[in-house]
């Protein structure tokens, strides 16, 4: 609900700003109204300065630009005035929510009661802790393979999956190793890292590329993304990459701040 809140909140910014600028704009227009007639060719304008006019005086086509002056200065009456109306319905409605917030009824509970409490919907603590805790399928290949332990105790197969691994604990982003993916096309894949976006609630998959000097394994890694994008998941949007070669190690900094940028702001 918060972040349905603070949308609203960032459509008023953005509506009041589109209205200064609107507001500005009215001095400089020309007198008159536009009127528009279809032609088989196309369109003839005239503008109309006369109460009771329904004609106008035409404009030449040479005087485009009074057109699009006379355009600009209706659209301009009819944004600035269903901007008010929307802006008033929009402050009543942020006001009215943030006393109200429904998802505030469990959280103003004592700690005592939430343990007692199954609440109708979940906060996004309650969510991410189901999510962290439910069970699913692994990447049964090679498992003792998987000989490095993370900060979180689990064990994964190479020491810059550990690396990764530990910033995502440490940022507390919630995440599963190796869980399993079924494609639309019913294959199956089995990402590095399943991570979980709290504030929208959605998965996003993480590879790492850690042999990117050997041609064979470049390949298949190309091929693993062409399987992606063919399955609907796109890089940069549900799949992150880190990567790293023997002369270009992995970018730790680089890699953290891109998480606290797509999860926690």
């Amino acid at each position: 609900m918060n972040d349905f809140i603070n949308l609203m909140k960032e459509r008023v910014t953005l509506l009041k700003k589109a209205v200064r600028a609107a507001e500005a704009d009215i001095d400089r227009f020309p007198d008159g109204r536009l009127r528009v007639n279809k032609t088989g060719q196309g369109c003839n304008y005239y503008v109309v300065t006369k109460r009771g006019d329904t004609t106008g005086d035409y404009i030449p086509a040479k005087n485009k630009e009074l057109v699009k002056q006379l355009a600009q200065k209706d659209y301009n009456k009819l944004f600035l005035k269903r901007a008010e109306t929307e802006l008033k319905y929009l402050k009543r409605a942020v006001a009215g929510l943030e006393g109200n917030n429904t998802d505030a009824v469990f959280k103003n509970l004592s700690d005592e009661r939430k343990k007692l409490v199954t609440p109708y919907i979940l906060t996004d603590e309650l969510y991410a802790r189901e999510w962290q805790f439910m069970k699913f399928k692994t990447n049964p290949f090679m498992i003792e393979n998987k000989i490095y332990e993370t900060a979180k105790g689990e064990m994964v197969r190479s020491k810059s999956e550990v690396l990764i691994a530990n910033i995502l604990f440490e940022l507390g982003i919630p995440y599963h190793y190796e869980k399993q993916l079924v494609l639309r096309n019913g294959g199956k894949r089995y990402p590095d890292f399943t991570l979980l976006n709290v504030r929208t609630r959605r998965e996003i998959y993480l590879e790492h590329f850690g042999l990117l000097d050997d041609q064979e394994y470049r390949t298949g890694c190309l091929h693993k993304l062409d399987d992606y994008m063919e399955n609907g998941i796109y890089l940069g949007r549900e799949l992150l990459l880190t990567y790293e070669t023997e002369e270009n190690p992995l970018n730790i900094k680089g890699i953290k701040k891109m998480l606290k940028d797509l999860f926690l702001t």
